[in-house]
């Protein structure tokens, strides 16, 4: 590549007639080169990548040969960066390279986990090409994410792609990060990215209406609940089809441990769904004495009434575990104490 004043620099160089398909044979023709066999132990590792790259991330008709020959034949330009450089028709080419999959050679050197080939495409594409979407509007930073690349995601993140793009199920990143339980990803971009774009990424719904915290809730990875929640996160954020926030789904897990961490951080115990439930109610419909009783010491207000005109110990239905948490020295109307034998 040249430099804009006209030095010239390290180059890209590759063999043209080398793009064509078959990108997944370059893991044997690596082996091959490296003077390897196929030993036993190569074959269950080979079979263990097939099996976690599944066929929403890995492509399946692509456009170059061999990623291992594009990664011994290139070189990374010594520019400071991208808008340093004037590229050759050629680099350019090579660079916006995209599959029939919509994939980038940035999405395949990711997918490939070829992490540090990753690194040298992130000092040579500029910020826009970063954030190209595949076929299942998959960003790099989604692949980087799911493949648990800490180190990639984090460059990518410094890089300033956008943390906000979903996925053809509305899922950004961080979603992805809480589904799995990814923590050092999560942690990356938590960090590294700023307070605005953060904040808009914590109230991103999916397309089933949820928010990352309501993901990670509901796949009760509780590292990251406590990322989460030092971030800042809305512990009240509804879920966008019944309005549960992350206290009425723990309860209804029955996660002890994330009741607990939500009660202990502030969250509003009284908060309603759309249909006027609160966690109480659903505790005691549920017949969990433990987190019902947590529920009252956190200040519950049992006289609440849903929809259906019930409070929560309307709900009880005989269980003694349940009554008991209910005082009766009170007459009641309507929700309303009118009198107090205590």
């Amino acid at each position: 590549m040249e430099r804009s004043g006209g030095e010239k620099q390290g180059k890209l160089d590759f063999d043209e007639s080398r793009i064509d398909s078959g990108i997944d044979s370059y893991k044997s023709i690596s082996r091959e080169q490296d003077g390897s066999s196929d030993s036993s132990e190569d074959k269950d590792k080979s079979c263990a990548t097939d099996e976690r790259l599944d066929s929403a991330y890995v492509s399946s008709s692509l456009t170059v040969d061999s990623l291992g020959d594009f990664i011994e034949k290139c070189s990374v330009s010594e520019c400071e960066s991208a808008t340093d450089c004037e590229y050759t028709e050629e680099e350019v080419n090579f660079l916006t390279t995209v599959t029939e999959d919509g994939d980038t050679i940035l999405h395949l050197a990711i997918i490939h986990e070829e992490e540090c080939f990753a690194r040298q495409l992130m000092e040579l594409f500029p910020p826009d090409l970063m954030d190209i979407q595949n076929n299942l509007y998959q960003t790099p930073l989604h692949l980087a994410t799911y493949l648990n690349q800490p180190t990639v995601v984090k460059g990518l993140v410094e890089k300033r792609v956008s943390l906000e793009l979903q996925d053809q199920e509305g899922n950004t990143s961080l979603h992805v990060a809480c589904e799995h339980g990814f923590w050092d990803c999560a942690n990356e971009m938590i960090h590294n990215a700023s307070p605005s774009k953060l904040a808009n990424v914590l109230e991103a719904q999916n397309w089933r209406g949820l928010t990352c915290l309501h993901v990670a809730t509901l796949h009760k990875h509780h590292r990251l609940l406590r990322l989460l929640m030092k971030s800042g996160v809305d512990l009240n954020i509804q879920e966008g089809t019944s309005g549960k926030t992350a206290l009425h789904m723990a309860v209804e897990l029955h996660d002890l441990t994330a009741v607990n961490l939500l009660l202990n951080k502030g969250v509003n115990v009284d908060a309603a769904m759309f249909n006027g439930c609160t966690a109480l109610h659903l505790a005691v419909g549920r017949q969990d004495a433990a987190i019902a009783n947590l529920l009252c010491q956190a200040g519950a207000d049992k006289m609440i009434r849903n929809m259906e005109d019930e409070t929560a110990l309307d709900l009880a239905d005989g269980n003694d575990d349940i009554l008991a948490l209910f005082p009766f020295d009170d007459i009641q109307i309507m929700g309303r104490t009118v009198m107090n034998f205590s």
